[in-house]
This record gives structure tokens, C-alpha cells and sequence, in this order.
């Protein structure tokens, strides 16, 4: 059974910072492109950034490049999410997936449950 447990969201003021951890079981961790996608409320799921399978190639939308960092420990079977200098804009649920598709469409094999990010101004 494959499972990917988010931990990491919570409250913070604007400019702070959060590091978002991504726990897998049940699947070969080191074989999957990972990704991180948000949702706000009333708003579809976005991409947030990806990482292939062994951590050579990253990438990030706009809103987030240079203040988000994504990161994969494969012996831990974690993947991370950095975030830094946090806008409110920034508030959202995030999702974790593994076997992103090509390019930036929240399409994926496996989801996490997500954690709540909240930013205040």
C-alpha cells in the first residue's frame, strides 16, 4: 500500500519560513519524480515544484522560484519543500505526489493527504 505523509504546514507570518517533509512507503521511492502542488481555497490545484528521481533536475513555477528549494533524501525516502520569505499569497494546502507527469499539470500517480500552510500579513 502506497502512502505519502506530509508533515511540516502550520501558521507563520509573512517573510518567515517552512520546511515541508514528504514521507513515503510502500513504493521505490528512488525510481518516482516527485512534486509538491497547492490548493487554496476556491482556486484549482497548482504546481509548485518537482524534482526527478534522483534529485538532478528540479523545477519551480514562477510564484516560488528563487525563495522555494525541493530536495529528496532517497535513503530516507523523504522528499522536502524549503520555503522561504512566505506571502500570504503562499496560503494553501500542499500536496505531495509521486509519478508527477511531464510538465506542470497536477497529474500523478500517488497523492499524500496534504498539510495546511497558512501565511499572515
Amino acid at each position: 500500500q502506497v502512502q505519502l505523509v506530509e508533515s511540516g504546514g502550520g501558521l507563520v507570518q509573512a517573510g518567515g519560513s517552512l520546511r515541508l517533509s514528504c514521507a513515503a512507503s510502500g513504493v521505490t521511492f528512488s525510481a518516482y519524480n516527485m512534486g509538491w502542488f497547492r490548493q487554496a481555497p476556491g482556486k484549482e490545484r497548482e504546481f509548485v515544484s518537482t524534482i526527478s528521481w534522483a534529485g538532478g533536475r528540479t523545477d519551480y513555477s514562477d510564484s516560488v522560484k528563487s525563495r522555494f528549494t525541493i530536495f529528496r533524501d532517497n535513503t530516507k525516502n523523504t522528499v522536502y519543500l524549503q520555503m522561504g520569505s512566505l506571502k500570504p499569497e503562499d496560503t494553501a494546502v500542499y500536496y505531495c505526489a509521486a509519478g508527477v507527469a511531464q510538465g506542470r499539470q497536477p497529474t500523478a500517480q500517488y497523492w499524500g493527504q496534504g498539510t495546511q500552510v497558512t501565511v499572515s500579513s
